[in-house]
């Protein structure tokens, strides 16, 4: 139980450094919202679904790599100064390419110049800091960790306010200062921040001795690839539809459809958090005698959480949109929140399963799923969005994850099994699920009701885990 301990109090440090910066965020979407159309937030969307394509392919796997290689390794600086140059090399490599033909290349992704440019600037600075981030994390550093990513969220949102609420309201003059083209000052600000981050990490670069281990980077590369590909595939899941939506429908939907896809925010908050907490715990403790098992509890405790969080957010779901998306012209797209909830637990599920093929160095089985997952989205969307709307991209996103967790688990079993409590997992999904679309179809803005009906599925838990929960308290 100390063990779970030491994994509760890490994900909870990062969990700040997910959640804090998020909530941060968080406030930018009632600014965003009020101050921009349908249409200009989406494009807004369109241009950081295209971040996130392309910063799959600049880090290509090698965050990952860097965790597996690291724990492992007798010689952790190479491992690190191998990646750290591994990554600024090609990230320099791309951006001279890219600043050659990027009228060519912006016509291409149909983005104006101006925003492709801040875009490749985002992209870049985000890319050379990966490293730096990734060692903060596997030496125990979360602090820093977390104060580093406030700073870069804190510049990030105080430039949007300046920007999209400060000039306008107050009159200050800026020289060039266009308030028909606010979403372009959305991406100035993310460059900043991004330029400002670099800054404050930029020690890295000369704290370790500058060594290129051929003979490791090739194992790193050999690890990584697989994960590059499954990446691009979970951005195709994760961004497809907010991309397709545009031209099978129209940018005012598709806007309508990402601001409403916010609201769900917060699970996104409890994966991330996870995510950070769990990447490196699990590889650094594989070796452990009680391993396994340790990753099964974290597995329920998972499920559990999330399963809560989903019943919490669709029982007051009336405030959240309010708090969130102010303007109602965006609430169109309200009945895709408790699919897209459940939509992103599964995800956090499959996230959770895949420690299986990173433990054996068997990263081709992630490509593959990811790959299959990017079909079904892929598939389902072209098909079903003409005939139902956009509520068939929710659906086809939830279906999608689904199908990535068992047939994760599935292989998973095969080739590491852990002795995952599946009976109390379905439990708690299956109930946490079914509570929260008939507290939405049945109880909306009910209080009352969908209180009684999270208070009492709360207890539920707790009768059943109770014995648990006390020896992990005493301990």
């Amino acid at each position: 139980m100390s063990t779970l301990k030491s994994f509760f109090k890490d994900t909870i440090i990062y969990g700040l450094a997910t959640v804090l910066p998020r909530l941060m965020n968080f406030i930018l979407v009632p600014l965003h919202t009020d101050t921009l159309d349908t249409s200009s937030y989406s494009d807004n969307t369109y241009f950081y679904v295209y971040a996130a394509f392309f910063n799959i392919l600049l880090t290509y796997g090698m965050e990952t790599a860097f965790f597996r290689f690291f724990s492992k390794s007798e010689s952790k600086s190479k491992v690190f100064s191998t990646t750290l140059i591994s990554l600024t090399i090609t990230t320099v490599l791309v951006f001279v390419f890219v600043f050659i033909f990027n009228q060519q290349i912006a016509e291409g992704l149909d983005l104006r110049l101006d925003y492709f440019n801040n875009l490749v600037g985002v992209i870049a600075l985000d890319t050379l800091v990966v490293a730096p981030f990734a060692y903060l994390r596997a030496t125990g550093r979360p602090i820093k960790f977390t104060v580093i990513k406030l700073s870069n969220i804190a510049v990030y949102v105080a430039l949007n306010f300046f920007f999209l609420w400060g000039i306008p309201k107050f009159g200050i003059p800026l020289s060039g200062y266009d308030n028909s083209d606010l979403v372009k000052y959305i991406f100035i600000a993310n460059l900043a921040a991004s330029a400002f981050t670099f800054v404050l990490l930029s020690p890295y670069f000369f704290k370790t001795k500058m060594v290129l281990d051929f003979s490791i980077l090739k194992q790193m590369l050999n690890y990584s690839w697989p994960i590059m590909v499954a990446g691009l595939a979970y951005v195709i899941n994760e961004n497809f539809d907010k991309w397709i939506l545009p031209q099978l429908l129209d940018k005012d939907i598709n806007g309508a459809y990402a601001g409403c896809y916010k609201i769900a925010v917060f699970m996104t908050i409890f994966i991330q958090a996870f995510r950070l907490g769990a990447e490196p715990f699990f590889f650094n403790h594989a070796k452990e005698k009680n391993a396994k098992k340790t990753y099964a509890t974290i597995m329920k405790y998972f499920v559990i959480f999330g399963s809560l969080m989903l019943l919490f957010i669709v029982a007051y779901l009336d405030i959240f949109k309010v708090l969130i998306v102010r303007d109602e012209s965006y609430w169109i797209a309200l009945d895709i929140i408790p699919i897209v909830l459940l939509a992103n637990l599964c995800l956090g599920i499959y996230f959770n399963l895949a420690i299986w093929y990173k433990l054996t160095d068997k990263t081709r089985y992630g490509m593959y799923i990811s790959i299959v997952g990017a079909v079904i989205t892929v598939a389902l969307n072209l098909l079903l969005i003409p005939k139902f709307g956009f509520i068939a991209a929710a659906w086809a996103t939830l279906l999608a994850y689904l199908s990535m967790a068992i047939i994760s688990f599935a292989l998973g079993q095969k080739h590491y099994k852990v002795p995952y409590d599946v009976f109390r997992v379905l439990l708690y999904l299956l109930a946490g699920a079914g509570l929260s679309f008939l507290v939405y179809y049945n109880f909306n803005a009910n209080y009352y009701v969908s209180s009684a009906i999270l208070f009492a599925f709360f207890a539920f838990i707790l009768v059943l885990e109770k014995n648990e929960i006390k020896q992990l308290l005493k301990r």
